[in-house]
C-alpha cells in the first residue's frame, strides 16, 4: 500500500469520526434541549405526577405514595424527567444516527433502514403508550382490590419507578415484534413459510414472557401475551410486502 492511498484512508477515518462526535453533539443537545423544556414547564414534578397517576387513582382516598430516601424526592422526580426529554427527543437522535450511516448505503439500502427506523420508534412509543394508558390503571387497580384489608397500600415512589420503567420497556419492545419477523425474513434467516410453521411455538412463548416479565395477574399477562402474538402475525403478513419492496434492482 503507498503512502498516498494509506494517508487517504487514515482522513477519512478521521473525517468520520469528526462526523460521528457532530452528530452525537447534536443528539445530545436535542436531548438536553427537551429536558429544559420539561424542567421550565411543567416541571419534574407534574411530570412524576403525571407517570404515577394510574397508581395514585387506584389508592384508597385520600392514600398517597411514599419516599424512603432522603432525596428520593428530588432525585426521582428528575430521573422521570430524564427519560421523558430522552423518548420525546428519540426522532431527533434517530435522525443524527440515520444522517450518519445514509451517505454510505446503496439506494435500496435506504430503502430498507428509513422505514425500520422509523416505525421501530413508532412501535416502541405505542407499546409505552398502551401499558402506561390501558395496562397500569387495570393492574394497579387489581392489586389494590386483592390486598387485604390489614394492609396499608403506600408504594414507594423508587419501587414504583423501577417497576413502570421495567413495565414500559417490557412493552416497548414487545410492541418491536414485527420489526424482528421483518427483519429474519428479509436477511433470509427464516423465511414466512417457516414462521407460520412454529406459530404454535410462538404463542406458548409470548404467555412464557408475559409470565417471566409482568405482575403475577392475569390482566397483566394476557394484556402482554395477546398483543405480542397479534403483532407476529402482523409482522407476518407485512413481511412479504417490505421485502418485494426493499430488494436491489437487478443488474442489466
Amino acid at each position: 500500500m503507498s503512502d498516498n492511498n494509506f494517508m487517504g484512508m487514515q482522513d477519512t477515518f478521521i473525517s468520520h469520526l469528526v462526523e460521528l462526535r457532530d452528530r452525537l453533539v447534536k443528539a445530545c443537545a436535542g436531548i438536553a434541549i427537551v429536558c429544559a423544556g420539561l424542567f421550565a414547564w411543567p416541571g419534574p414534578s407534574a411530570v412524576y405526577d403525571f407517570l404515577a397517576q394510574p397508581m395514585v387513582a387506584a389508592l384508597p382516598a385520600g392514600a398517597k405514595m411514599i419516599a424512603t430516601g432522603v432525596i428520593s424526592p428530588f432525585l426521582v422526580p428528575m430521573k422521570v424527567t430524564l427519560l421523558l426529554a430522552f423518548l420525546l427527543a428519540l426522532p431527533w437522535v434517530l435522525y443524527q444516527a440515520w444522517a450518519f450511516i445514509a451517505p454510505g448505503l446503496y439506494a435500496h439500502e435506504k430503502r430498507l433502514v428509513a422505514p425500520l427506523v422509523i416505525s421501530s420508534s413508532v412501535l416502541f412509543a405505542a407499546g409505552v403508550a398502551f401499558c402506561y394508558f390501558f395496562v397500569f390503571g387495570r393492574v394497579f387497580k387489581f392489586i389494590a382490590e386483592f390486598a387485604p384489608s390489614s394492609i396499608t397500600v403506600a408504594p414507594d415512589i423508587e419501587n414504583y419507578l423501577d417497576f413502570v420503567m421495567s413495565m414500559c420497556l417490557a412493552f416497548g419492545l414487545t410492541f418491536e415484534v414485527p420489526i424482528v419477523v421483518i427483519v429474519l425474513v428479509r436477511t433470509g434467516i427464516l423465511t414466512v413459510e417457516k414462521l407460520k410453521a412454529i406459530r404454535s411455538y410462538v404463542i406458548v412463548g409470548a404467555f412464557i414472557i408475559a409470565a417471566v416479565v409482568t405482575p403475577p395477574d392475569v390482566v397483566s399477562q394476557l394484556a402482554l401475551a395477546v398483543p405480542m402474538w397479534m403483532l407476529f402475525e402482523l409482522g407476518l403478513f407485512v413481511a412479504p410486502i417490505f421485502v418485494k419492496a426493499t430488494q436491489a434492482p437487478p443488474e442489466e
